[in-house]
């Protein structure tokens, strides 16, 4: 195999794509707008702007927001549900939590209607013994009855199969010889652990986005192919790994987020090589704003996320907590006459006003153009720009005149709200965790991310904002920079004094086997395979777990009681030594390692001056006045430079505004570290 690697992310507004030849040590990239109507068009269009031929590409690697976009509008297939008599309702019944904290407002649209959700006789206890045997005729006459009501996708979820999976794997036998697609899904196959709510939801969305990304990543797969593509599409997960396109179809819930996860792992990458251990990540796209935490160098991985109210995954996956407010995002004033940003977007198409598209609504965009922060005369992918007299006109009119304000005053207002939304999502990551912003570095990316990272460092007492060398084409890197990665979860639930460790560690042999034979089918070319292994423990009678790593293969159960008795103590400053242990669940990581690639090659050129990257100044409004400010081009500043704000850096992929009374160096690698304390 060769060297070149191309990651590609496909987001609400623009598609990324990021090259990197190893072995001649370049890159290049490119962005080209999101063909919304067929996907796998635009993602062509960008590799024929890279000037590399698909024969070409050893790793070619795809984050996709399909599944995620699908699961969150409910466009989903129309999914059904067979479960154990009795339990029809557990995927409406959830937790009993509201989606609103105060009064009694709000709805819950399941993701399987009810009457798509039928009862069959078959019962396990919570220890794997059977109750009541499964009747099969019960089954067929479900598969009938889904044939009826145009069912695309059918899930098999029944009480304590974690336990014991035998009635799932004879119903989905039963299934999947009368069923016309291979669109079957049985819980165990997704997820072995108790939380029989968690389990079936996971069941249930891996479901629903299974038609909608094995026939995208299919189209992709085929197109590839026609222009000479010979090896495997990858496509990203949400743990921060990848798989292979032929295994998609098993894993379909894993690629919930996987656009989003991919940028925090390349964030990690940049973070470590710029000598930085706590991050505080901020992707600022077209449509939301992403946020997650890496503490000491590592991405925090959460066992679930919550996709919208009442809807969990239970799936390894990078801890990102989004909102609906990205640069597209349209501002409007409610009916209390309070200015709103988002959550409706403008996309890509029509897109904010100043993209000449047909866009007639203020956005985030169009008020960092009135503002003087964005370059309207070089806007990306735009050739026929509305002017700014245009954009004012739409400000005054469906903003200014409500709000008692001019233009300019409105345009202020957008961007202060957008910053405060924004700064909430970073204290929900951060304060409300028990973690101190202020030990913490902000790195903003994504095409609208460094245009706001200063103003929201302020606002939540981040004193320094790291901007990676190419903000808007990060998680196009993190694809680059990913490895092949599989995770693995068993629920145990035992007290440790009748554990059997031999019963431990079969069961994570048996896990780093299917992990090991996942790597097998996907046939992709790794360095070396890692396996890891992690506890979730507790004492009896509570609820909650907490996740202890483990040497692979290995169940010392005396050394993990103390291991574990300490962590507690560390964790809550408790010492239960009459309280029993008990083992949840065994969890098993297997990591299929890349060659790894250097960012040095994102390195400025020896040759580059500061004076040089100086290319002109233009009046920006900030704090309430306009300001003479200066513009460098990001491509030609030196590694070393050092300059002061007010000042705006602008490059192909976004725009980074560097407010007053701030400092900004750029390191050997092309960061850009801005210190407001300066």
């Amino acid at each position: 195999m060769g060297s070149i690697n191309v990651g590609v992310d496909v987001g609400g507004t623009f598609t990324d794509f990021m090259l990197v030849d190893g072995e001649k040590g370049i890159f290049r990239t490119a962005k080209v707008p999101t063909t919304v109507d067929d996907r796998a068009k635009g993602f062509l269009e960008g590799i024929a702007k890279l000037g590399v031929s698909p024969s070409e590409i050893s790793w070619l690697v795809h984050g996709t927001t399909a599944g995620t976009n699908a699961v969150l509008e409910h466009k989903g297939a129309r999914c059904g549900l067979i479960t154990t008599q009795g339990f029809r309702d557990v995927l409406e019944l959830g937790r009993r939590t509201r989606p609103n904290s105060y009064g009694l407002s709000g709805t819950f649209r399941p993701l399987i209607e009810r009457q798509d959700r039928i009862e069959v006789r078959e019962r396990m206890d919570s220890n794997g013994g059977i109750v009541e045997p499964l009747h099969e005729e019960d089954v067929i006459a479900a598969v009938e009855q889904f044939r009826l009501r145009g069912v695309e996708s059918v899930v098999i979820h029944f009480l304590h199969s974690y336990a014991n999976p035998e009635h799932e794997k004879r119903a989905a036998e039963i299934v999947r010889k009368l069923w016309h697609t291979a669109d079957v899904v049985a819980g165990h196959e997704c997820v072995r652990e108790m939380r029989e709510f968690e389990r079936g939801s996971t069941a249930a969305v891996h479901a629903a986005i299974r038609p909608i990304v094995t026939s995208y990543v299919r189209r992709v797969g085929e197109l590839l192919a026609a222009e000479g593509f010979k090896n495997e599409l990858m496509i990203m997960q949400a743990n921060g790994g990848m798989m292979a396109a032929s295994v998609v179809g098993d894993h379909a819930a894993h690629t919930v987020m996987s656009g989003p996860a991919a940028g925090v792992l390349a964030a990690s990458q940049i973070a470590k090589a710029a000598g930085v251990k706590n991050i505080i990540t901020g992707d600022m796209g077209g449509t939301s704003y992403d946020v997650a935490l890496i503490a000491d160098g590592e991405p925090v991985i959460s066992a679930e996320k919550e996709l919208a109210y009442a809807l969990p995954v239970r799936i390894p996956m990078i801890d990102i907590h989004t909102v609906g407010a990205g640069g597209g995002s349209i501002a409007r004033v409610d009916t209390a006459g309070m200015l709103r940003i988002g959550p409706e977007s403008a996309g890509s198409f029509p897109g904010p006003i100043a993209y000449g598209r047909g866009g007639k609504l203020p956005t985030v965009t169009d008020a960092n153009y009135l503002l003087g922060r964005l370059n309207h005369d070089a806007i990306t992918g735009v050739e026929s720009p509305a002017s700014l007299s245009e954009i004012e006109s739409v400000f005054s009119e469906h903003l200014g005149k409500a709000l008692g304000m001019s233009a300019l005053e409105a345009a202020q207002a957008v961007v202060g709200v957008a910053v405060s939304e924004l700064a909430g999502a970073i204290r929900l990551i951060s304060i409300d965790k028990g973690q101190d912003p202020r030990d913490f570095v902000l790195m903003p990316y994504g095409g609208a991310g460094p245009l706001h990272a200063v103003a929201i460092a302020r606002e939540v007492g981040v004193p320094k904002v790291l901007v990676p060398r190419f903000p808007g084409l990060t998680s196009a890197l993190g694809c680059v920079l990913s490895d092949v990665r599989h995770d693995f979860v068993q629920t145990v639930n035992a007290p440790f004094d009748s554990l059997d460790p031999q019963d431990v560690i079969a069961v994570m042999q048996a896990q780093a086997d299917a992990g090991r034979e996942l790597l097998r089918r996907e046939n992709v070319s790794v360095e070396q395979v890692v396996v890891r292994n992690e506890l979730d423990l507790m004492y009896q009678g509570q609820t909650h777990v907490m996740k202890l790593p483990t040497d692979a293969g290995v169940f010392n159960k005396e050394q993990v009681r103390q291991e574990f008795a300490r962590a507690y103590l560390d964790r809550f400053g408790l010492d239960l030594p009459e309280m029993k242990p008990v083992l949840a669940n065994v969890r098993t990581t297997v990591i299929g390692v890349r060659d790894r690639i250097s960012i040095d090659i994102f390195r400025p050129d020896e040759g580059n001056t500061l004076e040089a990257a100086l290319v002109g100044s233009r009046k920006a409004f900030f704090d309430g006045r306009w300001h003479e400010t200066n513009i460098y081009s990001r491509e030609r500043l030196p590694a070393g430079a050092v300059f002061v704000g007010p000042a705006i850096v602008e490059q192909a992929d976004s725009t980074v505004v560097i407010d007053p009374g701030t400092r900004a160096t750029v390191d050997k690698f092309g960061n850009i570290l801005i210190d407001l304390h300066a």
